[in-house]
């Protein structure tokens, strides 16, 4: 398993409504992506979520925009006026992720818009599955594009590794952030879908996905080599499927608290 790598070549404009100040650019394949700066107030962490949620959220059948590492080299600041974006620039040099731009998509709108009930109760269970705080009425986080769901900016998820303090305890967290899901009016089939969605996530795939985490994110954590670092977060998302599910049964409570 593996990400394709491309080169920045041109900074074309912010996202300013996204916290970390993400910006589209174009790549040496032509192509224009989101990108999220390694330099940005989350730091690494937030491209770690961004890349192991993704790439969870594809292995079970969810859309998801293609995921690409970005070089970025600091040269790139110099066309750029805004001293704010300079200064992002030259401290996220080297390597950052991206989300394919999805051009013409448009924001879920929460109380206009609708979700077949079996996508919802997936996208659901992902999030509790995964801790991901921001998919919200306030910040959805979902684009519609070609008629069609799409999950994106997941930096916020997987918050335990912010701290590595009893990670494999909290592994078991029930996560009741997940009461506030833009999708769980719509999330009927939880129970149904979650057989199918954890048989999917083997220990194989759940490795392959960390692996792809590179060396020069593991920083700021208690582990003496990279090597172990990943264990951790294989060893998290792996107790965190076991049964009972806790996250699952947590989700189920929150939905008939507000159907």
């Amino acid at each position: 398993m593996s990400l394709r790598t491309v080169i920045a070549t041109r900074y074309v404009t912010p996202l300013r409504e996204g916290g970390s100040l993400p910006a589209i650019v174009e790549a040496d394949d032509d192509g224009m992506y989101v990108l999220k700066f390694r330099g940005a107030g989350q730091g690494a962490k937030a491209l770690i979520a961004e890349l192991v949620a993704g790439e969870i959220a594809r292995t079970i059948g969810l859309p998801v925009p293609e995921i690409v590492f970005v070089e970025l080299d600091a040269d790139l600041a110099r066309t750029e006026p805004d001293p704010e974006i300079q200064d992002l620039i030259r401290a996220s040099a080297g390597l950052n992720i991206a989300l394919d731009y999805l051009p013409g998509s448009i924001t879920f709108d929460p109380i206009a818009g609708n979700a077949e009930a079996d996508l919802a109760s997936a996208i659901v269970w992902f999030d509790a599955y995964v801790t991901n705080i921001d998919r919200t009425p306030r910040n959805a986080n979902l684009l519609v594009w070609h008629r069609r769901l799409w999950l994106i900016d997941h930096g916020a998820a997987l918050y335990f590794h912010h701290t590595w303090n009893r990670y494999r305890d909290r592994s078991r967290d029930r996560f009741p952030a997940i009461q506030d899901h833009v999708l769980l009016r719509f999330a009927s089939s939880l129970q149904t879908v979650d057989a199918a969605l954890t048989e999917r996530l083997t220990p194989e795939r759940i490795h392959q996905i960390v692996q792809l985490i590179p060396d020069a994110w593991l920083v700021d954590s208690p582990f003496s080599d990279s090597r172990q670092h990943r264990d951790a977060y294989s060893e998290y998302l792996l107790r965190r499927l076991e049964l009972p599910r806790v996250f699952l049964e947590e989700a189920l409570h929150a939905r008939s608290l507000n159907v």
